[in-house]
């Protein structure tokens, strides 16, 4: 029976109308009222470019929700306050939300669902984001897997992954007239200066626009995503992780669009590719599991030995690295690929982190840090778990004893040069043999490419084989001292 109260429906990391369990429940309540909340007030509040993103998301969202004739409150604040007294000036029988898995999240919304309760107003919380609830997936022995290749097989083991439901045919909107905020009031967008430009260019920002790329990639990608994704200088990879963080398409969503490939098409090894895609969804329910095991995540090492790992912090090294000025070019074309589209191809992220942490020996929390405020996808979950597994310290993580050599992984993965080209065009000219260690070239050829290494270009900031022989040094004193 239809409740003639209406059911307030909170968005969160969930900005879309399909696949919306807890917006399909509200809908078959009665009238529903929406609101986002832009809450600052919890650890870990967005990034700048994760502020872009959201602001061309809820412009996006708002469009959709208007076609069925449903507004969108906008709310700025905390949230443990706006929704008990939204809910009270709408009259609401109900508040429905999708959950969220941040330890801070957490604890507002397990405080808010008692005070709620206690004020007579219902509330339900679904699952909207992820494959697997982070508490369902365990070991033999009932605890938090801490390899990742038998949490992947614990998850295809497990009951499959629930389907996506459909947009609700209806969604009555309610009768309401309560106040909100507009967009441009949260000046989510950068002014002076505006550097989202070759954001713009780089991204369409919503749910169609999520599809869409989903589609494109399971189309034309996807027969090359097992040994392509390693490869920076072409389209590989499906590049929807800024649409998975922001719930503009759901797991669930990609999981079932790439498994029906594998049903229906008949190319060879496709299966192994399709695989190999939910394999990588997989790292990412993984992040999630390890993040609600380990709350500290995002600031201290999983493994407490690291705690003592002696540092160098180096205000200087850590800018040039910021900025692509290290001197050593597949690192310095990621970094301003990061600054330019705020996104990075994933094996460059890790050869970036690899000489932050290794060569460079900063700290990976502020490298972590950098991510957060400059990546669309800034997901604190994958984020925090993927810094741990390069520094070493992490769930299954990479031994601190293998630092990536960024000249071979240049070699390897940018065989042309392409990549490093395009974001560094003042190395165009270089000869491709020199183009991944431009200080080995001969004067000649600088010359005749027109780089002026220490000018045109950085020389290195570290001497790869000694500062790769300082972190191994590093390493065996922990080691020594029994910390390893």
């Amino acid at each position: 029976m239809l409740s003639s109260k209406p059911t307030l429906f909170w968005f969160r990391q969930d900005l879309r109308l399909s696949d919306q369990p807890a917006l399909c429940m509200a809908a078959e309540k009665g009238p529903v009222t929406c609101v986002y909340i832009l809450d600052d007030t919890l650890a870990w509040s967005m990034g700048g470019a994760s502020r872009w993103w959201l602001h061309h998301s809820l412009t996006s969202l708002q469009r959709d929700l208007k076609k069925l004739g449903v507004p969108l409150i906008l709310r700025r604040g905390a949230a443990k306050t706006i929704i008990p007294d939204l809910a009270n000036a709408i009259g609401a029988r109900a508040v429905y939300w999708n959950r969220l898995y941040e330890p801070a999240a957490i604890a507002r919304d397990t405080a808010l669902k008692t005070e709620l309760k206690n004020a007579g107003v219902a509330v339900e919380s679904f699952n909207g984001s992820l494959l697997f609830e982070p508490w369902e997936i365990k070991n033999g022995s009932g605890t938090h897997f801490k390899v990742f290749t038998p949490f992947a097989k614990a998850c295809l083991n497990a009951r499959p992954p629930a389907q996506p439901v459909a947009i609700p045919k209806t969604i009555g909107g309610a009768d309401i007239n309560v106040p909100s905020d507009t967009l441009d009031e949260w000046k989510l967008l950068p002014t002076k200066p505006d550097w989202s430009k070759p954001l713009q260019q780089a991204w369409t920002i919503g749910e169609a626009a999520a599809h869409k790329r989903l589609h494109e990639f399971l189309e034309n990608g996807l027969q090359d995503y097992a040994l392509g994704r390693d490869r920076p200088d072409k389209d590989y990879t499906s590049r929807i992780s800024p649409y998975l963080h922001f719930g503009e398409i759901s797991p669930r969503q990609a999981f079932y669009a790439a498994k029906e490939i594998a049903n229906s098409n008949a190319q060879p090894g496709i299966i192994t590719q399709v695989d190999k895609f939910i394999s990588e969804l997989l790292w990412r329910e993984f992040s999630y599991s390890l993040l609600f095991a380990h709350p500290d995540l995002p600031e201290a090492p999983l493994n407490k030995t690291y705690v003592n790992f002696p540092w160098q912090e180096d205000k200087k090294l850590f800018d040039a690295w910021k900025h692509g000025q290290t001197g050593i070019p597949i690192v310095d074309a990621g970094m301003r690929q990061l600054w330019q589209t705020g996104w990075m191809h994933n094996r460059v992220r890790m050869i970036a982190a690899s000489l932050l942490i290794k060569n460079m020996l900063q700290p990976w929390q502020h490298g972590a840090a950098w991510f957060w405020d400059t990546l669309v996808d800034a997901d604190l979950a994958s984020n925090s778990a993927s810094w741990q597994w390069v520094a070493g310290s992490g769930a299954d993580a990479s031994p601190y004893y293998r630092i990536f050599n960024p000249v071979l992984q240049g070699q390897k993965f940018d065989a042309q040069g392409d990549y490093v080209r395009r974001f560094i065009p003042e190395l165009a000219q270089l000869p491709t043999d020199y183009l991944h260690a431009p200080w080995e070239a001969p004067a000649s050829i600088l010359k005749g490419a027109g780089v002026q290494l220490g000018k045109t270009y950085p020389q290195p900031v570290v001497d790869l084989k000694r500062s790769r022989a300082l972190a191994l040094e590093a390493h065996m004193m922990l080691k020594n001292l029994g910390s390893i």
